[in-house]
């Protein structure tokens, strides 16, 4: 049974990250990894095609090698988490507490993301013949 209810929660994130590479508002990086960490305990099948996909595999290559994710890619997710969490405390919520709520989640999850590391560029070093 819980293998079963990882394949498809790992299904749906990957349905939402594969919306995510070309609907900007939908984060692509997050739902990949969530369907990586559902299937490698229920499908090593669909763990691999994440991994060897051309479209896909980019996403999370970096963190899955343990390199951490990319600045460019840190600012745009947190960006896209203040911008929809912003929109949704100030013109859709009207309770206090879940605007609070979810200022406190996107505040959370802005730190874990900028805190997570950062892949080093790799310095092109020319050698000189003086």
């Amino acid at each position: 049974m819980k293998k079963i209810l990882l394949f498809i929660i790992g299904s749906i994130s990957l349905g939402l990250g594969a919306i995510g590479i070309v609907l900007p508002v939908l984060p692509t990086t997050p739902f990949l990894l969530l369907s990586l960490a559902c299937f490698i305990r229920s499908s090593s099948k669909l763990y691999n095609f994440i991994l060897s996909n051309k479209y896909l595999a980019p996403y999370v290559e970096d963190y899955i090698s343990g390199n951490g994710i990319p600045i460019k890619v840190k600012k745009k997710a947190i960006s896209l988490i203040w911008i929809t969490i912003g929109f949704s405390a100030i013109f859709i919520l009207d309770k206090m507490l879940l605007r609070l709520m979810l200022l406190i989640i996107a505040t959370t999850v802005s730190i874990y993301i900028w805190t997570r590391d950062t892949p080093q560029e790799k310095k092109r070093v020319e050698s000189s013949n003086c």
